[in-house]
Formats: structure tokens, C-alpha cells, sequence
């Protein structure tokens, strides 16, 4: 059975050892599939699934549909920027 692998990238320096760290440890049955979000594919789809998955840093790798553990993060949220002091006089 052949796993779908898709690797959310920025084309940067912290995301291109990830996208190489993948290819290198994928088998034959892994089908690897590379959405560049600086360039946003024409038919938006790297978007949608960004979305769809809940991608709220780069880079991500998801599994089959499912962003795998390692990627899960709910993001930057305002009172995380106001509790390190921004916004705060």
C-alpha cells in the first residue's frame, strides 16, 4: 500500500533539510508530493490542503491525509505576542 507523503515547504533554509530528510528515509512505497507555499501552485490546491490539514508552520509533513505529530502546532495567537511583552507599554 503506497503512503502519501506531502511536504509543505517555504523553498528556505530551514525547510530544505526537511525536504531532503524525507526523500532520503522514504521507500518505494512513499509518494512524495512537495507543496512549495513562496511559489502557491497554480490551481491554489497547496493552499486548500494547507488548510484542510491545519499546517500553521512551515515545514510540515503530513501522512496519508494526517499531519503527522512532529507538526502540530496551533500557531502564534495574540496573547502569546502580548505575554512576551509586545504590544504592552
Amino acid at each position: 500500500m503506497k503512503r502519501k507523503i506531502e511536504i509543505f515547504t517555504a523553498s528556505c533554509p530551514v525547510c530544505e533539510p526537511v525536504v531532503a530528510l524525507v526523500k532520503e528515509t522514504a521507500c518505494e512505497n512513499c509518494e512524495i508530493t512537495i507543496h512549495n507555499l513562496s511559489e502557491q501552485c497554480e490551481s491554489k490546491i497547496c493552499v486548500t490542503k494547507m488548510e484542510e490539514y491545519g499546517v500553521k508552520r512551515l515545514p510540515a509533513v503530513a501522512v496519508n491525509g494526517k499531519l503527522i505529530d512532529c507538526c502540530k502546532n496551533v500557531g502564534i495567537t495574540k496573547d502569546d505576542l502580548v505575554n512576551a511583552g509586545i504590544g504592552v507599554n
